[in-house]
């Protein structure tokens, strides 16, 4: 399993960073609709949509994620601001408030349609975020750096909880999490950081790197947030995976959980410095 979940990784990679760097902003944002056309297809099935519902679904999300492809291309900037304000301002409510409230207390939303509105909530801001990070200065390096702190903490939590967790983080939802795998995470991002630091033209200052270094530790709490709410969902719907897409990983939720949480946020600073 390990063996193809590394060779699945570096495909995945490198497919990314090719469609990162080569291809021009309107087929980056229609790929970006594809991911999320695939992550509602997954999250039809965790929310137990089905039939003529899924298929309802599905389309009002193709058509509201065209809708923000349009926008972001045609209307005036002062438009596109407020309307990708208000999208980021509604993940940061699901993320910072409702999901953290959520587990705590073991919510259990058993109608579909008010899982699909979550499902909203938690993959356009995403794909707004991939797409509105890409084309951010220094682009699409701001996006990749963010999506690299993710990734590293996922690889660092794994194999640090792997050799050394005892401690369960949230057993009655993922009893593979343990909070050595956090204080892996931790460790990994701090690594991570202070070489991106050392080695990035945009990051020469000493005085940023202990806010950065805050930040990213932040930025793991939220990765944990949306590793946690997705595993919470699945175990709801009684699955191991949000899909069967990738060999050794599962459907493409079970990839980019982490990211759900942490990509909207960071397109949402982005913002409120673009005000600043």
């Amino acid at each position: 399993m390990l063996k193809s979940r590394v060779i699945t990784a570096i495909v995945l990679l490198a497919l990314l960073l090719a469609a990162l760097f080569l291809l021009p902003p309107m087929a980056w944002a229609l790929l970006v609709v594809v991911m999320v056309m695939q992550g509602t297809t997954e999250w039809s099935h965790l929310s137990r949509l089905e039939g003529g519902k899924a298929r309802l679904y599905w389309w009002l999300t193709l058509a509201l994620m065209l809708g923000l492809v349009s926008l972001d291309a045609y209307a005036a900037e002062t438009v596109n601001f407020y309307v990708h304000l208000a999208i980021y301002l509604v993940s940061a409510l699901l993320w910072l408030v409702i999901v953290p409230t959520w587990l705590m207390v073991g919510w259990k939303v058993e109608r579909p349609l008010a899982m699909a509105a979550v499902g909203w909530a938690v993959l356009i801001p995403t794909g707004a975020a991939m797409m509105d990070l890409r084309e951010a200065a220094p682009s699409p390096w701001l996006l990749l750096f963010v999506m690299g702190l993710v990734w590293v903490a996922d690889i660092a939590a794994y194999f640090a909880g792997r050799r050394f967790g005892k401690n369960k983080l949230a057993p009655e939802i993922s009893p593979g999490k343990t909070w050595e795998g956090v204080a892996g995470a931790m460790f990994g991002v701090s690594v991570y950081v202070v070489l991106v630091w050392s080695f990035s033209p945009h990051f020469s200052t000493r005085e940023i790197l202990p806010p950065l270094l805050l930040t990213a530790w932040w930025w793991v709490a939220l990765a944990v947030i949306g590793d946690l709410f997705e595993s919470a969902i699945k175990r709801q719907a009684g699955v191991k995976d949000s899909g069967a897409l990738l060999p050794g990983h599962g459907g493409l939720l079970d990839r980019i959980d982490a990211l759900t949480s942490t990509l909207p946020l960071a397109a949402l600073a982005m913002l409120f410095q673009r005000i600043g």
